[in-house]
């Protein structure tokens, strides 16, 4: 048997089409979403400090850490402090108003600080990173 020799052939060419675009149904609008109420308290108001939001307290600092197994929480002081005075504690989840019993820098026990220096605080709840500490 013997076979066949195959035919080349050339590859078809597809068709032009006409330049001339078909018109198109008409696209309905597309239904804009509302924007979302923004939280008052998530960003203060231009001129608001955020000292200013906690009634009758001063600004302390921020908490930069945590430590659960012993309850300390480790801030930087914006404006001094002393054993005995009342903090707050506020955050998201957090609002813990105490006395300062136990202030410590670098495991050394001291009665009080001043701006600048960075202490350990002992507190009676859990705290996060980014509370805010005020003094009441």
């Amino acid at each position: 048997m013997a076979k066949k020799a195959a035919k080349k052939t050339k590859p078809r060419k597809k068709p032009k089409l006409s330049r001339k675009a078909k018109p198109r149904a008409a696209a309905k609008p597309k239904a804009r979403a509302k924007p979302k109420a923004k939280a008052e308290a998530a960003k203060p108001k231009s001129g608001v400090s955020l000292e200013k939001r906690v009634q009758g307290g001063t600004l302390l600092g921020l908490v930069e850490d945590f430590f659960s197994h012993v309850g300390v929480i480790a801030l930087t002081l914006k404006k001094p402090l002393a054993a005995g005075d009342t903090i707050r504690v506020k955050g998201h989840t957090t609002d813990i108003t105490q006395r300062v019993d136990s202030m410590q820098i670098e495991h050394a026990t001291i009665q009080s600080a001043s701006a600048g220096d960075s202490v350990g605080i002992k507190v009676a709840g859990r705290a996060r990173k980014g509370d805010a500490v005020y003094k009441v």
